[in-house]
């Protein structure tokens, strides 16, 4: 965790030490729904091992929005950020392992120390440009654009998780999702 924080800023290492050092172990099984709509996200979480998806459901089908994997930080951040109702689902895919905090002592930590507060200002901002890209991939790329473009930025993934998550990340039919995941060398 400590390497992930300081590639995104710099800040000095007692005061990151002490940051880290409130954040608490956690663990859940697979197919653990960790956030469902309605409830608020309590935790930030930092993923240690294991593979999460977060999706949205309508008319019982699922709209799978993001994965996270290690190392990465995992919840449902609007609702952990503004302290309101998730309007989606976390769930673990395969057993997984945390490291979280809760939204008070972050808070708290980023009052006290304003290192703290700038490096996540700057990963919010690197949160913000990821969204962005995927926006802008979802609106202008063809199906062809957009499963290449993911088989570039996570080919691993296509081992682990299951085609039809990866076909409803993509919005891509699981017809053509299989088509292309045929034709296409990974």
């Amino acid at each position: 965790m400590k390497d992930f924080l300081n590639k995104i800023h710099s800040i000095d290492q007692k005061i990151l030490e002490e940051y880290i050092s409130q954040w608490t172990e956690y663990k859940a099984p697979r197919k653990t729904i960790m956030t469902a709509p309605g409830e608020t996200e309590r935790y930030m979480y930092f993923v240690l091992d294991g593979i999460q998806k977060s999706y949205y459901l309508k008319k019982d089908k699922q709209h799978v929005i993001a994965f996270t994997y290690p190392p990465s930080f995992s919840g449902i951040p609007e609702s952990f950020l503004t302290q309101t109702p998730s309007k989606y689902f976390i769930e673990t895919i395969t057993e997984s392992s945390f490291l979280r905090i809760s939204f008070e002592k972050h808070q708290q930590l980023m009052q006290e120390y304003r290192e703290i507060e700038t490096l996540f200002r700057k990963a919010t901002e690197l949160v913000l440009i990821g969204m962005v890209q995927r926006h802008y991939e979802l609106m202008a790329f063809d199906i062809n654009e957009r499963f290449k473009s993911f088989a570039q930025r996570s080919p691993h993934l296509f081992s682990l998780v299951a085609h039809k998550d990866l076909a409803s990340y993509l919005r891509i039919d699981s017809t053509n999702f299989s088509k292309l995941f045929n034709t296409i060398k990974i």
